[in-house]
């Protein structure tokens, strides 16, 4: 049974037609350079894929081989570390910085007294106006320096 005279069908026909008596081929110098660039893309991904193969069996290798470099004891133990030494106390008679009138320095003491309202200073710097006690502080912690 033949089929009827179908319009879309014959405008493809026609546009086929035309597109074919356009057409022409490549210049061989385009065409070369189109395999040229294909071949150079070809090696470097084999190239990339090999070295990713490779060092993948190399890191498996590693992993899975007994006695790996985490495993292994060092030739010398380390020595224990050395205690640090303990600090020096400072010096109970403190310099005198007032002239000759013998009147006492803020937050000082007389030579051979205590303090009523600070611990003793364990030599974590000179006594002075900075190093009074302040009323609601703690002491200083007795713990040795890290």
């Amino acid at each position: 049974m033949p089929e009827p005279h179908d319009l879309l069908r014959s405008l493809f026909q026609e546009a086929a037609s035309a597109g074919q008596s356009r057409a022409r081929c490549a210049p061989v110098a385009l065409v070369a350079r189109r395999g040229e660039r294909l071949r150079r893309r070809r090696i470097a991904t084999l190239a990339a894929g090999a070295c990713l193969v490779f060092a993948g069996t190399g890191a498996a290798a590693a992993a899975l081989l007994p006695g790996g470099p985490g495993s292994a004891v060092p030739a010398v133990t380390p020595s224990p570390s050395r205690p640090s030494p303990l600090p020096k106390p400072v010096p109970t008679s403190p310099r005198s910085t007032s002239s000759a009138t013998g009147a006492p320095v803020p937050g000082r003491t007389a030579p051979g007294t205590q303090p009523a309202t600070a611990p003793p200073r364990t030599g974590q710097g000179a006594p002075g106006p900075s190093a009074t006690a302040t009323h609601g502080t703690s002491p200083p912690s007795t713990a040795p320096p890290r």
